[in-house]
């Protein structure tokens, strides 16, 4: 029997990306994928949103950007604090934040095509890097996200970014997963 799972993210940046890239992925094994930004939500809400996934016997993946933090532990020790229902092995944290999955995922084609240059690893690149990379010939950052999602790498990403790496490792996500 299959069953739902609910990717919790923080924001509008992490819906799109998730959206686009990871739901079609992960699809396949549930019988829904939906993703809730819990950012705006009251903290009294999603962890009775939690407390029900886990009642219902679904899955859920809780996904939250490291920031400033020292480290992983550090953040979800905030996390632990946030949300009391918060179950440890259903939490990713992207390091630093959403953005470099998206950079990480830019391939050598896309690479020239845009005119940027790449990057090796983009495990510290924060929004106002991102912000700053963005070619001038969008109008703005989310179409920059868009163009970068039309063509994005899992292979590429993951090789560019620890998080990303260890994100696709533990749920076993790989691009064409029936080939």
């Amino acid at each position: 029997m299959k069953k739902r799972l609910f990717i919790m993210v923080e924001g509008e940046d992490d819906v799109r990306f998730f959206g686009r890239i990871i739901k079609p992925l992960l699809a396949p094994r549930y019988d829904s994928v939906e993703i809730v930004p819990y950012a705006c939500i009251k903290r009294e809400k999603v962890n009775k949103f939690l407390q029900s996934v886990v009642l219902m016997k679904n899955d859920y993946i809780f996904v939250a950007d490291i920031d400033f933090e020292h480290s992983v532990r550090d953040k979800k020790q905030i996390l632990y604090y946030r949300f009391s229902n918060l179950d440890g092995g259903s939490v990713v944290i992207v390091i630093r934040e959403i953005e470099s999955w998206y950079y990480a995922g830019i391939a050598g084609p896309l690479e020239q095509e845009l005119g940027i240059t790449g990057m090796m690893s983009t495990d510290d690149l924060t929004k106002e890097d991102f912000n700053a990379r963005i070619p001038k010939k969008f109008d703005s950052r989310i179409d920059f996200m868009f163009e970068i999602l039309k063509s994005f790498s899992l292979e590429t990403a993951a090789r560019k970014n620890h998080s990303f790496s260890f994100f696709v490792n533990r749920y076993h996500i790989q691009e064409n997963p029936g080939e």
